[in-house]
């Protein structure tokens, strides 16, 4: 059997404050969407994603791609903010298998609202605390990282 890849200790410390920014990031921008828009993260992603498209439409399907989503989180998302009146589903014209997600006037008008706040909190969590090289080297770090498809292969534990 192999022996496990341990990291050493540069890769552990690395680690840990990844996971660190993993964590908290997310949640501090979670608070500022909950608390100044009354959106969920998730919520904002697929507001902002859809009112990107010059039709403010995207199949279900590439909207949860999209937004790194399964189609069933994704779902309950667009369910919640169908009850606000922000985004509607529709079947596909040509496809009738096939949702199509519409973000309405109101969902628009949501999205201008809130992406100021948003663009500020992402200003004061990340590169505000960052030199421009440092953002450069920063894309250039999440653009490896995402090169290839995001999967663990499993390997065999030696007992």
């Amino acid at each position: 059997m192999d022996e496990p890849r341990w990291l050493t200790d540069e890769q552990q410390q690395a680690w840990r404050q990844v996971i660190e920014v993993l964590v908290r990031v997310p949640a501090a921008l979670e608070a500022q969407l909950q608390r100044d828009a009354g959106l969920t993260h998730m919520g904002y992603l697929v507001l902002m994603t859809l009112s990107e498209r010059s039709d403010r439409r995207l199949s279900m399907s590439n909207l949860a791609k999209r937004a790194s989503a399964s189609l069933s989180r994704l779902s309950h998302v667009v369910a919640r903010l169908e009850e606000k009146g922000w985004v509607q589903r529709e079947r596909d014209a040509a496809d009738g298998r096939v949702q199509i997600a519409v973000l309405t006037d109101a969902g628009w008008e949501k999205v201008v609202e809130s992406a100021p706040g948003h663009a500020e909190a992402v200003q004061q969590l990340i590169f505000d605390r960052l030199t421009p090289g440092q953002a450069r080297q920063l894309a250039k770090v999440a653009e490896a990282l995402l090169e290839t498809p995001l999967e663990v292969r499993s390997r065999p534990v030696s007992r």
